[in-house]
């Protein structure tokens, strides 16, 4: 993609603001970096499959499905076949392989039908036949398929109540791979006898490919009384048609054990980690230290930020645990628990709202944090900046940030101040980039 700053709506530069775009720009360019890192083509040519005696057959969900897809179209040079699908808006040009549109976050009556255009992609294939999954970040809404006795309104009314609970990605997906007629592995079964190589792009702490998009071709050995458990532990709102179906079930979805996953392979071929030691050569390159604090951070969005607020806080009044310039690096996938009526924004711009709250007055610090697949949530920003100042160009327009923030109202605060961070679809997605980048030791703040 282009340099994500073309796309960014920043202040005006009036006097002593040209420091503050600078650094923007570079951290507009960790992002771009990290993006780059998780390119579809540069991640799947290392990880192409042998080819097998018989059909090719290539399926896919996620937000950058359908890069993924046109990659190894490129890439593969032999007869194939196959279906995707994507989020409204992401699709691209294929040659052989369908890409249709579902919607995200909440799924749709296509995400119905795209579903069922996997399972017949899959359908009456020989052993030696090869599938390859290409799974990203996002297909889990986009994979609509409840399972029996369920309707696709259940599914809405489960992911609304996931989407607002504050559950970690592993206590959610633990939940629905046991509604799920695709999720939690039961795509690949549907595969068999067919070989299987899934190609993952991790968007998930930890990288457990299980995780990813709720393991549509990658069995799980959590089941349903850990999914109950989930419900219990994060006092998640279920809806009585979803609690019921998971006290009562038959049968946990496939365990990795079953006979149907033998030979079958599962690679990730990009991730979090990978991309934010990428913006860490590009901060350096820069001149300016690179501290990756973890790829796998989760929790409260607003809490995090305090974390991070913290810790840039003492590195620019005391300069440690790290001496500026230096610029904090961290990655993961942090959770907003919605509380009663709420405004725009996704857990990124929330971030970015308490952390700016945090460092109000402190000029030595600019942040970022967005999106590596270029949507925060179900705006269409990826995430925003903030510095010292940002709190108070706020309060100058009227507006009360803490409110703001007690609302989930962060979208509204940074669109008032020109201050969101406007990529567009990335084509891929590796979860969050958050970077703070302290330029130099202050005396006050």
């Amino acid at each position: 993609m282009a340099g994500a700053l073309e796309g960014a709506r920043l202040i005006p530069c009036d006097e002593g603001e040209a420091m503050k775009t600078d650094d923007r720009a570079l951290l507009a360019s960790l992002f771009d970096a990290a993006v780059a890192a998780a390119d579809p083509r540069r991640a799947l040519a290392a990880h192409l499959p042998e080819r097998p005696k018989g059909r090719t057959v290539v399926i896919g969900a996620g937000k950058g499905a359908a890069q993924l897809a046109a990659a190894f179209e490129d890439l593969w040079q032999a007869p194939l076949e196959g279906v995707v699908v994507t989020r409204y808006g992401y699709g691209c040009a294929t040659r052989q392989i369908k890409v249709l549109e579902a919607a995200h976050p909440v799924p749709d009556d296509a995400g119905l039908a795209a579903s069922q255009a996997l399972f017949d992609a899959v359908s009456g294939l020989l052993p030696e036949d090869l599938v390859v999954a290409l799974i990203c970040g996002g297909g889990s809404a986009l994979l609509a398929a409840p399972a029996e006795g369920l309707t696709l309104d259940d599914e809405v009314a489960l992911n609304r109540a996931l989407l607002a609970s504050g559950a970690p990605i592993g206590a959610m997906n633990a939940i629905r791979k046991q509604v799920s007629r695709i999720k939690g592995g039961r795509l690949a079964a549907a595969a068999h006898p067919a070989r299987m190589v899934s190609l993952i792009v991790s968007d998930v702490p930890g990288d457990d490919p299980a995780q990813v998009a709720s393991g549509p071709t990658v069995p799980d050995a959590v089941g349903r009384a850990e999914a109950l458990k989930a419900v219990r532990d994060y006092a998640i709102d279920l809806p009585e048609r979803i609690r019921r179906h998971l006290e009562t079930a038959p049968e946990d979805a496939p365990h990795p054990d079953d006979s149907r996953f033998a030979g079958h392979e599962v690679q990730v071929i990009a991730s979090a980690a990978r991309s934010l030691e990428a913006a860490a050569e590009v901060a350096r390159a820069a001149g300016v230290e690179a501290v990756i604090l973890s790829d796998a951070i989760e929790g409260e969005s607003r809490e995090v930020a305090r974390m991070h607020a913290a810790m840039a806080r003492e590195v620019a009044r005391r300069g440690r645990p790290f001496a500026p310039p230096v610029v904090m690096l961290s990655g993961g996938e942090t959770t907003v628990t919605i509380r009663g009526d709420h405004g725009r924004g996704g857990r990124n711009s929330e971030f970015m709202l308490s952390l700016a709250l945090e460092i109000e007055g402190c000029a030595g610090i600019t942040a970022l944090a967005a999106d590596t697949d270029g949507i925060d949530g179900s705006e269409e920003n990826a995430g925003a900046f903030a510095d010292g100042q940002t709190v108070a160009r706020m309060r100058a327009l009227g507006l009360d940030p803490a409110a703001l923030l007690a609302g989930h109202d962060a979208w509204r605060a940074f669109d008032a101040v020109d201050q969101l961070f406007v990529t567009g679809p990335t084509g891929t997605n590796v979860n969050d980039l958050r970077a703070i980048l302290i330029r130099e030791r202050v005396s006050r703040y």
